[in-house]
């Protein structure tokens, strides 16, 4: 699939933004009126909401199936799905906050948090789950975290977010191959044949620049 134009990609980033709004919002809106619910009610919409997002997640795979320019683009979104559909993360507006990657709303969500703690606005529990979340999406979209922070993590991390952490690890892994396959075909021109190295090459962009440009030619 070729990549796409920065103004369509641009387009089909804000559909699938909105999108993810909507579902986001429903998930909300169900915490919200939890109360005026009974268990049975509130556990069916709930899995209703997830499947829809499940559904949402696989239609995202398929767009951004041999098109790095999405899979830069649209790779938060897609933790950030998972992170919801494992429920791994609770919290709607820490998963839209995440899928937007908007580290510096995430940080000043988290301040706010410990202000209301400390003044008896939130509970330990809530502030605990949050925190993780906010935490974990942090370090899922690059930023640096202090030692407070990692210990912070370390220490309350449950089952779920561990094997979160662990599925979205190989998916990092997967975009970096597929990066490096990107750039095969990009340098390679028509000297397609060294794209086949890809799949036994596990070095540096350096020296993949390199091989490509000494022309060497592998057997399909």
């Amino acid at each position: 699939m070729a990549s796409r134009g920065k103004s369509e990609t641009g387009k089909l980033r804000q559909n699938m933004e909105e999108q993810l709004d909507r579902l986001m919002q429903q998930l909300q809106d169900l915490e919200e009126c939890r109360d005026e619910l009974d268990e049975e009610e509130y556990e069916e919409t709930k899995k209703e909401t997830l499947e829809q997002l499940s559904e949402f997640n696989d239609s995202l795979q398929k767009i951004m199936t041999g098109d790095m320019t999405l899979v830069d683009e649209l790779s938060g979104m897609q933790l950030a799905i998972q992170a919801a559909i494992s429920q791994a993360f609770k919290t709607p507006e820490v998963i839209r906050l995440f899928a937007k990657k908007q580290p510096g709303q995430l940080r000043t969500r988290l301040a706010e948090m410990d202000r209301d703690v400390m003044v008896g606005k939130l509970s330990r529990d809530v502030y605990t789950q949050q925190k993780m979340e906010i935490l974990t999406a942090l370090r899922k979209l690059g930023e640096k975290l202090t030692t407070e922070d990692a210990t912070f993590l370390t220490e309350n991390a449950t089952a779920i977010l561990s094997q979160f952490e662990k599925v979205t690890a190989n998916l990092g892994k997967n975009k970096h191959v597929m990066s490096q396959k990107r750039l095969f075909t990009q340098i390679t021109g028509t000297n397609i044949h060294i794209c086949f190295a890809l799949l036994s090459f596990s070095g540096s962009e350096d020296k993949i620049m390199a091989l490509a440009s000494s022309g060497v030619k592998t057997k399909a």
